[in-house]
């Protein structure tokens, strides 16, 4: 990696959790010369505009949680376990404590900013999808019943935890998350076999 490629990561990685916690307008260019230690000649110098530093911080985000994700099932051996360590993923993620990214910049972007809007749109349907698979591949295996319907029950899971995050934010606890994940546990758990 080259001091300009390193510069530019540094710049995405320092700048990400500013904006996912004040939001792409909120963010001032000063914001990011503090954070960085950098000058506006630094960050222009790597950047076209201040849009260019939200994308990139928001597909930086969105990479750094779909890791996480990913890592949690992969670590399962069953429908069962996959789904909940994606559910644990969701309960314990120190990064989502400021909001979840794909609800932060989606909030922000939907009337006002059409290519950050379908980065965001990109983004709830892999996470989505993710939930569908394990439904879809836990149906196939004989684990889960096939009266679940895998798509629409992810759907429900997804916005469901996301309503949860924002509670969490706005809130200041863990209690409505807290009772989303049992809930959806419970619900999942009527479809095993």
């Amino acid at each position: 990696m080259s001091k300009a490629e390193r510069t530019r990561q540094f710049i995405i990685e320092t700048s990400a959790p500013i904006i996912n916690r004040k939001g792409m307008a909120g963010t001032s260019l000063s914001d990011i010369m503090e954070a960085t230690k950098l000058a506006k000649g630094g960050i222009y110098g790597n950047f076209e505009n201040k849009e260019e530093i939200c994308m990139k911080s928001f597909l930086y985000l969105r990479s750094q949680l779909a890791n996480k994700l990913d890592k949690a099932v992969l670590e399962g051996k069953s429908a069962k376990a996959k789904f909940y360590n994606l559910l644990d993923v969701y309960a314990n993620d120190k990064n989502t404590i400021d909001g979840c990214p794909i609800l932060n910049f989606g909030a922000e972007a939907d009337d006002t900013n059409p290519v950050m809007k379908e980065h965001v749109k990109n983004a709830i349907c892999s996470a989505q999808k993710r939930f569908c698979n394990i439904i879809e591949n836990g149906i196939e295996s004989q684990e889960l019943s096939p009266k679940v319907n895998a798509e629409h029950f992810s759907i429900k899971v997804f916005a469901t935890i996301e309503g949860a995050i924002l509670c969490r934010k706005v809130l200041g606890n863990n209690d409505q998350m807290k009772i989303i994940l049992e809930s959806i546990k419970t619900e999942f758990d009527t479809y095993l076999l």
